[in-house]
């Protein structure tokens, strides 16, 4: 039986004219052929949120190899393949009616489209047409059982896929993901490939520049490493080790842009981005200045002491932080949050909070300033906690003292100028390694952040937490700015984080703390996928996972957040 004449088609053919109300009556499971289509909820009018449909072909009849779809890796990879092939059957399609997600430049665990021992599956947002509130029927059935049934075969049926592109993607994240692993076996924090195109097309795409204007990225000699991948594909570029680098060069020379692309680094490049083969271990965090955020019980005394106001800072909260506050808590929260590794621009950093010069220090002394730069911190830091920095900076050589590695960007050209650096400030690796190991320990070991059992049960809270776009999320009548989490790359991300509140809700009792809480989700998350975070047997909505870095990034700037003390 054709589609069109379907059952489900001669239903919505005569619903044709009526209220839209009525469209809950296709709300079920058909078959058609080797496609299951569930319509697991029907939009309530024309502008409410588009209705949810799956649609599921059995493994046994999609065909698809068993060595590209059984590992747990292997089928986020061809998840995203299938993902970006079924974008394009609806591209041809020429229709706005069906959504199945619009993946980025990265590869992201998502809900869009499952693999799973017994099958393939489409989670759909579809939008039921209709003249003012009534049912548009003819149109419906042609979307659901013509269009939507269609894409359900290219997607899954192998005979329509094509078997060496979706190999290719495979192959790419496997490679990837062990490139990536290798960095914490070799002691590096960070890959850049030679041929990397790292600068965007523009402020607003997050594509690559064009070929022909972008300056490839060719690794200086002393930092070149080529590692030889389990695939057989060998890869040749800058490695970074960890500890303290500093990138340096004149304005607009590429030094920001290394830095935007080792950020997104922490995520596998789809093929052709330029940004494949920049691969940063996996915590990586980029933090900030951000006047005006709350915050919550943070110890920032390493940085922050003796306020005038006498305010401990070792359980330090505020509803409106300074640059320097914001800054030293958004640092805490990301140790917190197991980084080991943070991400620094000076353009977007307190200078207050990074330097202090000597003049500086003659005219205001010692016991009169509260803040100790982190140009202070970062090797104690690196030695007690074993967090490394890569910091950009381009206005002083503060950093020259303590930096094991300094890297001068020249026209977009990285060159290691390390030992010129520290000519200049008269060190040497000796005494780095002197300076570390000296003195006593200065963050020691903080005190767990408990929420209270109510944390994230705010009394106006009359619906679950939702997500705005890609960075904000309201949380009963809160919202969450999350604009200054810049590794939040993905809308459908940022719903997952606003899963992961309401997940947190749950397991918070006044006992459990924020390091716990965040553990308990990454262990469900391996365990179950991303389905597991939403609680949903059904249709979850368009959900990708987001790093424990971003959950607790939303987590500690609601202002509701209240820990037991």
């Amino acid at each position: 039986m054709s589609p069109q004449r379907s059952p489900l088609a001669e239903t919505l053919h005569g619903l044709d004219g009526r209220s839209y109300g009525n469209y809950k009556q296709i709300t079920g499971q058909y078959r058609f052929g080797p496609v299951t289509l569930i319509v697991d909820r029907v939009q309530v009018d024309p502008f409410a949120s588009p209705s949810k449909v799956r649609v599921r072909v059995d493994r046994a009849d999609a065909g698809f190899p068993a060595d590209l779809t059984t590992d747990r890796l292997d089928r986020i990879g061809a998840s995203d393949f299938l993902l970006r092939a079924g974008n394009a059957v609806l591209r041809k399609q020429h229709g706005r009616a069906i959504n199945l997600g619009h993946p980025g430049q990265e590869v992201l665990e998502r809900t869009n489209v499952i693999i799973d021992d017994a099958g393939f599956e489409a989670r759909l947002l579809v939008n039921l047409p209709a003249r003012g509130r009534r049912i548009l029927g003819h149109q419906a059935a042609d979307t659901v059982t013509r269009d939507v049934v269609e894409l359900a075969r290219q997607m899954f049926l192998f005979a329509n896929v094509d078997g060496e592109a979706l190999a290719d993607h495979v192959q790419l994240l496997r490679d990837q993901t062990e490139l990536q692993g290798r960095l914490g076996e070799e002691d590096l924090l960070g890959f850049v490939g030679n041929g990397a195109v790292l600068p965007r097309r523009s402020g607003d795409s997050d594509r690559p520049m064009d070929a022909e204007v972008a300056v490839p990225f060719r690794s200086p000699e002393s930092l070149e490493r080529t590692f030889d991948l389990s695939s057989g594909r060998s890869v040749t570029g800058m490695a970074i080790p960890r500890g303290v680098t500093v990138i340096v060069g004149g304005g607009y020379h590429g030094k920001s842009t290394i830095l935007r692309a080792l950020e997104r680094g922490v995520y596998p490049h789809v093929a052709g981005d330029g940004r494949e083969w920049v691969i940063t271990e996996p915590t990586a965090t980029a933090i900030r200045a951000e006047d005006g955020r709350a915050v919550t019980g943070d110890d920032i005394s390493p940085f922050i002491n003796n306020l005038p106001s006498g305010t401990d800072t070792r359980f330090f909260s505020t509803t409106n932080a300074s640059g320097s506050t914001s800054q030293a808590a958004n640092l805490v929260e990301a140790v917190e949050a197991s980084a080991q590794t943070l991400l620094i621009d000076e353009d977007t950093s307190a200078t207050n909070f990074m330097i202090r010069d000597e003049r500086m220090r003659a005219l205001i002394p010692a016991n009169r300033e509260p803040i100790t730069p982190f140009v202070e911190r970062v090797r104690p830091l690196l030695a007690e906690r074993g967090v490394s920095t890569v910091l950009v900076a381009g206005g002083s050589s503060a950093f020259f003292e303590v930096a094991d590695l300094v890297i001068a960007m020249d026209a977009y050209v990285p060159s290691d100028v390390t030992e010129k650096a520290h000519e200049l400030v008269g060190v040497d690796a000796a005494d780095l390694v002197a300076d570390a190991e000296s003195g006593d320990d200065v963050f020691g070991d903080p005190p767990a952040r408990i929420p209270t059992a109510d944390a994230l049960k705010p009394a106006a809270k009359t619906k679950g937490a939702k997500a705005k776009g890609l960075d904000l999320i309201q949380f009963g009548k809160s919202f969450i700015d999350l604009a200054a989490v810049s590794q939040l790359v993905d809308p459908e991300q940022t719903n997952g984080v606003a899963e992961a509140l309401e997940y947190m809700a749950k397991i918070f009792d006044g006992r459990t703390s924020v390091v716990e809480a965040l553990a308990e989700i990454e262990e469900m998350l391996d365990a179950q996928g991303i389905d597991g975070l939403t609680g949903h047997r059904r249709h979850p909505g368009h959900v990708a996972r987001p790093r424990p870095q971003e959950m607790a990034a939303a987590l500690n700037r609601y202002r509701g957040l209240r820990l037991v003390e």
